[in-house]
């Protein structure tokens, strides 16, 4: 029986399908909608990339610049203190000023960055480029989701167009440590950077051309007090989560900024149920399934991004890969993200219900981490490694696709902008905090491994890579923990129907 039904005779209204659009049922698909996806792709595989092409290349980048040890985390945590805290903020910019704008100011800022930090003559100019490549990035990354929620309006056409994005979101970390290690191995490190300066250029050409902003937030006003309250309660968990790993998580320092942080945003959310222009409307979180499906992508970052820590040192100290054939040993866990999500996830969502794919994504990932785990000194490749990856890509786009599109549905068009930084922001503080803890506790399973055997003169230099490959097990152990929660959160809160909206509000 049809879901769209009409009207009865004597008023009663039948139910009708949720609708997930921004624009009426009348309003004529964009006939340039497929080329606005190619250049909000470009945009977000260049912010993707940028997250961990240069991790391979920072050891040339150190040499080169004469950077210290201890301040050669700067280049990787620059970044991530700027886009992690400024999201939100990122956000409401574009809801305000207008996401085409937002986004084509995003896109020219980071390309300038990008080249700053590929001319930088010193350590100070790289780390400020890198800066100013996370600010840019957080313009950037929720103005092109929020485009691509208000620009397809059709189901099937829609889940088409997030199985694109979902793929780009979990593949590109990957595809940055190929390219990477390309442009480091047979150029040099400054390529990692310079690389950005094409991509960006091509998608400002298209830009103007191909993308509609449909909808602002006319008479609006930016939330000053909640933009220092949020921005600075994101910056301070982040640059926690960063310093943990070198300080210990009972470290002063850490501690502090940990109770700052969470105070911070406690503030934040106290704040944003009082205010006239809330830079976040509590009603965009507070919807469970909407809820749901941003703990279900926290929860996969968090297992996910231990997975390239850990193999990119598996495979280069154990296995002793230099670092082209190390980013292409990731391959795999890309091309499985891809057919998971355009052939599988968008093939499937708009007859399957969201929470269906997210649950047996995420049981797939813990399948593959359950295999990584079992790893050993001496385990080959194609048999042991491959086929984890391989499981962990079509897991995670079976699960990424249909959360950024069930998380982005039914949001008023005048919050598009924020609730695409919203769930940019809980992927960007998964990943941080994954990064942190499961490297934690890998060193800490490998200190007591390597301990345990010190008296052992069988054992000698060997049990330092044993004691890292079990520390690496333990930690994946850990991941297929987390995976399996993320599951299990997204088939209890998921339920196949739309998020509401909000009373006398547009649905985007």
């Amino acid at each position: 029986m049809s879901k769209n039904r009409p009207e009865r005779p004597g008023g009663r209204s039948l139910p009708s399908a949720p609708r997930t659009t921004g624009h009426s049922p009348q309003s004529p698909p964009d006939p340039k909608r497929w080329w606005a996806l190619a250049v909000i792709a470009l945009a977000q595989l260049m912010v993707i990339l940028d997250g961990t092409i240069v991790n391979i290349a920072l050891p040339s980048a150190q040499h080169a610049l004469g950077m210290s040890d201890g301040d050669r985390q700067w280049v990787i945590t620059a970044y991530t203190l700027a886009f992690g805290g400024l999201l939100l903020l990122g956000g409401r910019i574009a809801d305000l000023v207008g996401r085409k704008r937002t986004f084509i100011i995003g896109l020219a800022g980071f390309a300038a960055a990008s080249a700053l930090g590929g001319a930088a003559t010193g350590p100070g100019m790289l780390f400020a480029a890198r800066a100013l490549q996370g600010a840019f990035a957080a313009l950037l990354a929720p103005s092109a989701l929020s485009l691509l929620t208000t620009t397809f309006t059709d189901p099937k056409e829609r889940a088409r167009a997030f199985g694109v994005y979902g793929a780009l979101a979990g593949g590109g970390s990957a595809v940055g440590l190929i390219v990477g290690g390309l442009l480091t191995e047979y150029l040099n490190w400054r390529w990692s950077l310079y690389v950005n300066v094409p991509i960006a250029l091509a998608a400002l050409l298209g830009a103007p051309a191909f993308l509609r902003d449909r909808s602002t937030h006319p008479g609006g006003h930016l939330d000053v007090p909640g933009a220092l309250l949020g921005c600075g309660g994101l910056v301070a968990l982040v640059y926690s989560f960063s310093e943990a790993e070198p300080r210990g998580w009972t470290s002063p320092s850490v501690l502090t900024l940990l109770a700052a942080g969470m105070l911070l945003l406690a503030a934040f959310v106290w704040w944003q149920s009082r205010a006239a222009s809330p830079l976040l409307p509590l009603r965009i979180v507070k919807d469970r399934v909407r809820a749901g499906s941003l703990a279900t992508m926290g929860l996969a970052t968090i297992g996910m991004f231990g997975v390239f820590l850990f193999l990119t040192y598996y495979l280069q100290v154990a296995l002793g890969y230099p670092p082209v054939r190390t980013g292409l040993a990731f391959v795999p866990i890309s091309a499985g993200i891809v057919i998971g999500a355009t052939q599988i996830a968008a093939r499937l969502l708009p007859r399957t219900a969201p929470r269906i794919l997210m649950s047996s994504g995420m049981v797939l990932a813990a399948t593959g981490m359950v295999l990584l785990s079992t790893l050993s000194v001496r385990a080959q490749y194609i048999s042991h490694v491959l086929p984890a990856l391989l499981l962990l890509g079509l897991g995670m786009g079976l699960t990424f696709m249909p959360v950024y599109a069930t998380a982005t549905a039914g949001v008023p068009a005048q919050d598009a902008g924020v609730a695409s930084a919203v769930l940019n922001t809980v992927q960007q503080m998964g990943a941080s905090l994954g990064t942190v803890l499961l490297n934690t506790i890998a060193t800490g399973a490998t200190s007591r491994y390597v301990h345990s055997r010190t008296h052992d003169p069988a054992h000698g230099g060997a049990a330092l890579h044993e004691g890292m490959v079990h520390g690496f097990s333990v930690a994946y152990r850990c991941s297929a923990g987390v995976l399996l929660l993320a599951a299990l959160i997204a088939g209890l809160t998921v339920r196949p129907k739309t998020p509401k909206r909000a009373r006398d509000d547009t649905p985007a």
